[in-house]
């Protein structure tokens, strides 16, 4: 921790993104969750969603939109007032079931998370193996990281290599097995309880853009709206003067006629053709 690259574990180093690769047909993941073809149909209806109720008047479905300021009252640091919102409204963020999956991966109970993952309802099970490869591959490097050969050997011949995905993954961390020494992990356990945490966030991330939208929300998905609507509102006005930055979020955005330029700062002359040739 801290040194250079070359310094950190072989685990942590040969550890890549889920987007990296592009078809997990030829033992790859996927580039983008939504080349899967994922859509709400993909997951069985949560309880929740039956509410047909919109706002507004282009149909915005009040489920959604309850469940998309009540992640972004999460993001912002708001917890006392998320849960506020999921109580009064009786929308919750997410159902029970996926909550439970979320902390079970926080806690790093990997055994519990799988059979909470196959309960969460998902019909494609090429996503579900997707899924489970990516927390038993957390698991297997946590085991090599506490030094735990035994343990991280069988999670990779009994539980990672049945899987079949990812070959060329799994080979990268069998050398990864075979390289390891005592070394690798001469840190504090409280180094390594920092380690694990960010690992298990990072990997949180990962299954968010892996899982269908109907069972977790994308991250800062408000934030994100609020911005195209900013840049709609930008590529719409006539008089828009790339000089004006600032945008309110309390107003639409117009550029008004004293915006224009309307002062000469530079002059430039142009000699004629004929006195070019002369």
């Amino acid at each position: 921790m801290g040194g250079s690259e070359d310094d950190e574990p072989l685990s942590k180093r040969v550890k890549v993104s889920f987007r990296e690769s592009a078809d997990p047909s030829n033992g790859t993941f996927l580039r983008d969750p939504a080349s899967c073809s994922l859509s709400d149909s993909m997951v069985r209806p949560l309880e929740f969603q039956r509410d047909g109720e919109v706002v507004g008047t282009k149909g915005v479905k009040k489920v959604e939109f309850v469940r998309i300021i009540a992640e972004a009252l999460y993001s912002l640091g708001y917890k006392k007032a998320g849960a506020q919102l999921e109580e009064e409204s009786g929308i919750p963020l997410h159902p029970s079931l996926v909550n439970l999956f979320i902390q079970q991966i926080l806690d790093g109970r990997w055994d519990e998370s799988i059979v909470t993952l196959h309960k969460i309802g998902l019909v494609d099970e090429k996503i579900v193996k997707l899924a489970s490869f990516a927390i038993l591959e957390q698991k297997f490097l946590e085991l090599l990281e506490g030094n735990e050969i035994t343990l991280a050997l069988k999670t990779l011949r009994t539980e990672i290599a049945p899987l079949f995905i990812n070959i060329n993954r799994v080979a990268n961390l069998s050398l990864c097995l075979l390289s390891h020494s005592k070394q690798d992990v001469s840190r504090t356990s409280g180094l390594a309880d920092i380690m694990f945490i960010k690992q298990r966030t990072k990997l949180l991330e990962e299954l968010q853009r892996l899982l269908p939208i109907t069972v977790m929300i994308p991250q800062k998905r408000l934030i994100h709206l609020v911005e195209q609507g900013l840049e709609l509102q930008k590529e719409s006005c006539l008089l828009h003067n790339s000089v004006v930055t600032a945008m309110s979020l309390l107003t639409d955005h117009q550029c008004g006629i004293d915006q224009i330029p309307s002062k000469t700062l530079q002059v430039r002359s142009y000699l004629s053709i004929d006195a070019c040739l002369t």
